[in-house]
């Protein structure tokens, strides 16, 4: 029942938060930060229940909804790729809603759909059907339109106007598209399983795992059926995952989203589409998925070079961070697609490495924002002088951006190089060289906004606040946790890609 909790616990608060007086602020705050306490205790409580050396589905529970012909059902499992992204959902949630305290317009409203939109991520996260893996997913994606149309920031540099309803027509048309292709693709897998004598929508039972249950065979009455469906998943996964070219919409959303949804989008919803390829894409079609890795780990290559260049041209901290995400997906899209153990299980650690460092730059970039209502890289600089704690974590998210060691980036990137190295050693040449370009944007941006002469206009700002230097801290401690003592999380992931790699024999 733990599983069910973790989708019920956000879901019934958005619900409760729904019939808060309009006006009692204060309260409404305080109960989404106790929610956010208790899923990131309740994630960190599953991750270490989680026993690898067993490996496999844990957790598990089960709740029929429909019968035959359809048989769907409510499905739950956690395994060791889908258990760090557990946590990493806690963590992150945290945060956002500990350094969402400075928004002032309808809070109820906002942390009613921030709620909502937590529970989609958690239910893609733990559910084995197919059928609410997508609903989940959609749940997840949907309320981004309203928070970032309504809370959102448009983005100002003199003749150049980007408004917030801009940003977040373009992401919720972008996501949606890439939805159709998902939906088509899950509609071809159970119509092939009910083909070959399966009509069901969950994952193990197409799949074939487990001693009861026969693999469907995909090719039996459809020639090629997995080279034709797995590039509907790589695709309509990928747009979630910023895959190029179809990641455009994922910098113009973060800059004009509120900072606990970029938190979120960045943190964990891109999250949502490379899990969605692992978890669906890979596990279901798997000589379908062998065919299209060349063309993933490409065009992975090319979001590694064309992110980390494009985020060296940005003067907007946001549009800095935004290009940077599109670039480190880049590292988890390459690490899938060498089936390597290593670069795999480097991918999974990305997600979360990436996640949290992320998730500490959106924070940091909003306390900024707020104080000094810009975000212009040529206006700003030597904010460290007023701006101590925020310049010395950001220094931190840097530096965890460009994989220093003893940082878990450094980790996660070294695992995924050295998969790469061993499958596609050209491609990993250019993923290295695109890691030199992240040193250069990321110390850039240190040395332009946070050191040199101040802005006599910057003298009257503050720094972060309690709140904000705790979700910060807390989002440091765990960077620094991760890339120290990497150990108890590669235990976890490893049982989970050992699981997933049995299809794709060397």
């Amino acid at each position: 029942m733990i599983l069910f909790v973790t989708i019920l616990l956000p879901f019934a608060a958005g619900l409760l938060l729904a019939l808060f007086p309009r006006d009692r602020h204060r309260e409404i705050r305080v109960f989404s930060t106790i929610i956010g306490a208790a899923l990131a205790v309740l994630g960190a409580v599953i991750f270490s229940m989680y026993d690898y050396e067993e490996g496999g589905y844990q957790f598990t529970d089960s709740f029929q909804w429909l019968d035959a012909p359809l048989n769907i059902s409510l499905s739950l499992g956690l395994d060791g790729i889908s258990a760090p992204m557990v946590l990493l959902t806690g963590i992150v949630v945290l945060a956002a809603t500990m350094v969402s305290w400075n928004v002032q317009h309808r809070p109820r409203d906002f942390f009613v759909l921030l709620m909502m939109l937590v529970a989609g991520v958690y239910g893609v996260f733990v559910v084995r059907d197919l059928f609410f893996l997508f609903f989940f997913y959609e749940l997840a994606v949907l309320p981004m339109y309203l928070l970032i149309g309504v809370w959102g920031s448009s983005s100002d540099f003199g003749a150049f106007l980007r408004p917030k309803e801009y940003g977040a027509l373009k992401l919720v048309l972008f996501l949606v598209a890439g939805s159709v292709l998902v939906w088509t693709a899950i509609l071809g897998v159970y119509w092939a399983a009910a083909n070959a004598g399966t009509p069901t929508f969950l994952i193990e039972a197409v799949a074939g795992e487990g001693s009861d249950l026969q693999e469907v065979d995909f090719n039996e009455g459809f020639k090629h059926f997995q080279t034709l469906f797995f590039p509907l998943f790589m695709v309509g996964f990928g747009v979630l995952a910023g895959l190029w070219p179809f990641h455009t919409w994922s910098p113009d959303g973060h800059v004009a989203a509120p900072t606990a949804v970029s938190m979120l989008h960045a943190g964990v919803l891109m999250k949502l589409g490379a899990y969605g390829i692992i978890r669906v894409g890979m596990v279901l079609l798997p000589e379908g998925a062998e065919t299209w890795m060349p063309v993933l780990i490409g065009l992975g290559t090319v979001n590694v070079l064309y992110g980390a260049v494009s985020a060296l041209a940005q003067r907007d901290l946001k549009y800095v961070v935004g290009y940077s995400s599109v670039s480190h997906m880049g590292y988890v899209l390459m690490g899938m697609a060498t089936l390597d153990r290593l670069g795999v299980g480097g991918a999974v650690l990305q997600m979360f490495s990436h996640g949290i460092m992320t998730a500490l730059f959106f924070a940091l970039v909003g306390v900024i924002y707020d104080r000094a209502h810009v975000r212009d890289i040529g206006v700003l600089g030597g904010l460290s002088k007023r701006m101590g704690v925020t310049a010395a974590f950001f220094a931190v998210a840097g530096l965890a951006s460009l994989g220093l060691p003893g940082l878990s980036g450094f980790v996660a990137e070294f695992l995924v190089f050295v998969g790469t190295f061993r499958t596609y050693l050209p491609l990993a040449v250019l993923a290295v060289i695109g890691a030199a370009i992240t040193a250069v944007y990321i110390l850039r941006l240190l040395a332009s906004t946070f050191f040199g002469p101040m802005d006599p206009r910057w003298e009257h700002l503050g720094d972060a606040s309690r709140l904000e230097m705790g979700a910060a801290g807390m989002l440091v401690v765990t960077l620094v946790f991760v890339g120290v003592w990497p150990l108890p999380f590669m235990d976890v992931i490893n049982s989970g890609v050992a699981d997933l790699l049995v299809r794709y024999p060397a």
